[in-house]
C-alpha cells in the first residue's frame, strides 16, 4: 500500500532525525536485511542441534533417560527452528501467501478492493471533500 505525499514526508523527516541523533545505528538498521536476521536463526539453531545431540549422548552415558529425552526434544525443537528459518532466509516459506503472489492479479485490476476503496474514502476525507 503506497503511502500518501504527507506520510511520506513524516517518514522522510524521522529518518533524518534518526540519522542525525544516531548515526551508527541508523546505518546498522538500514543495512540489516530480514534474510541477516533468519540466518542468525539458523545459527542459533545449529547450536542448540548440537547441545541436543550432546544432552541425548549423556542421557545414554549416564543411563538417565529422562535427560536423553529433553536432548531429543532439543534437537527435534531446533532443527524445526532451523529449517524455518533455512527457508525464510531462502524467501521461500511455502506459504499460500507466497503462492497468491505468484499468481496473474486480473482480478485487481477488473475491480478495486476493498482496501482501496477504504483507501479512497480516507484519501477524499483528508483532502476534506467528504
Amino acid at each position: 500500500m503506497p503511502l500518501s505525499e504527507h506520510e511520506q514526508r513524516m517518514l522522510d523527516q524521522i529518518e533524518q532525525a534518526l540519522y542525525a541523533e544516531d548515526p551508527k545505528f541508523a546505518n546498522t538498521v538500514r543495512q540489516t536485511t530480514p534474510a541477516v536476521h533468519y540466518k542468525r536463526w539458523i545459527v542459533k539453531a545449529s547450536i542448540g542441534f548440537a547441545l541436543g545431540i550432546i544432552l541425548l549422548m549423556a542421557g545414554v552415558f549416564l543411563q538417565q533417560p529422562v535427560v536423553s529425552i529433553i536432548g531429543f526434544v532439543a534437537m527435534l525443537a531446533c532443527a524445526l527452528w532451523g529449517m524455518s528459518g533455512w527457508r525464510r532466509a531462502a524467501g521461500g516459506g511455502g506459504t499460500e501467501k507466497t503462492a497468491a503472489a505468484s499468481r496473474p492479479k486480473q482480478r485487481r485490476q477488473q475491480r478495486p478492493g476493498m482496501m482501496q476503496r477504504f483507501e479512497e474514502r480516507w484519501r477524499r476525507r483528508q483532502e476534506g471533500d467528504q
